[in-house]
């Protein structure tokens, strides 16, 4: 009976640990301030970079509509769903490993709470959120420049306001799925640095466009990318909805929305049963 009634409480499990995070955060306030210096420098510095390209084009890839204002609300994009990923699973990811050397698993196996939930929130990064409140600002700046364009300016609607949280969250999930799934293997691996590079190697490539790999050999990257491991929609689907709205665009666009809803769906059961499958083959540090 206590099992069953467990469900409703995983939020204000999930308030604690963000909670009990930001206390430790906050007994190192100096090392938190210089972290948050650390990723907001980072970002600008990008936002720098690609100032500096835009002086020599007028859009990432020719013919593609990714102008400087639109490709910013990309980039703020990019950074809202990392900066969610970095701040909720990245520490957790980071520590499985750790968990499994020193049998700290152990004690997660007997908490009256899902294993995977416990292993992938006990610890919140507050300082990446800072990427986040950046995004907002790039988002904000780059909305108001299309907004007024005197030429085609941007009508926001309904529908791109309830769509790009949506599919904001969608991406979070792939990213998760694909983070899990990884960590998970240090059951059978003992340890899987090899495979957290991995990860931030394939993930790069959900940070521009697709168009830029429509073309010649860049056609495989864009198949293996959208289809097998689904990374190019993370970002470029709500990006498009924002910056650049699925309607009247191409009849392919709203169909690619479609797939990341049925993606995301496959990416989380595939991600439960990778972690169940692990946990099937851990061995206590005791035994």
């Amino acid at each position: 009976m206590a099992e069953a009634n467990q469900g409703p409480h995983y939020g204000r499990v999930l308030l604690t640990f963000a909670r009990n995070s930001l206390v430790r955060d906050m007994t190192f306030r100096a090392n938190f301030l210089f972290q948050c210096i650390s990723s907001v420098s980072w970002t600008l510095m990008n936002v720098g970079f690609y100032l500096i390209i835009f002086q020599y084009t007028n859009s990432i890839g020719e013919g593609t509509g990714w102008h400087k204002h639109q490709f910013f609300l990309f980039l703020a994009t990019t950074w809202f769903i990392n900066s969610l990923v970095q701040a909720f699973f990245m520490p957790n990811a980071e520590e499985f490993s750790e968990l499994i050397r020193t049998g700290g698993l152990d004690f997660a196996l007997l908490k009256p709470i899902d294993t995977q939930f416990l292993v992938s929130f006990h610890k919140v990064d507050w300082s990446s959120l800072s990427n986040f409140a950046v995004g907002l600002v790039l988002a904000a700046i780059s909305l108001s420049y299309l907004i007024t364009d005197p030429v085609a300016p941007l009508q926001i609607t309904a529908t791109m306001i309830i769509l790009y949280p949506l599919f904001i969250l969608c991406g979070v999930a792939i990213m998760y799925s694909l983070m899990i799934s990884l960590s998970a293997t240090s059951i059978w691996l003992g340890r899987n640095q090899t495979l957290y590079n991995f990860w931030f190697y394939i993930t790069n490539f959900s940070r521009y466009p697709m168009e830029i790999y429509q073309n010649g050999w860049g056609w495989s990257l864009w198949g293996l990318f959208t289809f097998v491991i689904p990374v190019l929609v993370v970002v470029n689907v709500p990006a498009r909805i924002i910056a650049k709205p699925l309607d009247p665009r191409a009849a392919w666009e709203w169909p690619l929305a479609g797939f990341m809803l049925f993606a995301t769906v496959v990416c989380l059961v595939a991600s439960r049963w990778v972690f169940r499958k692990a946990l099937l083959s851990y061995r206590s540090a005791s035994s």
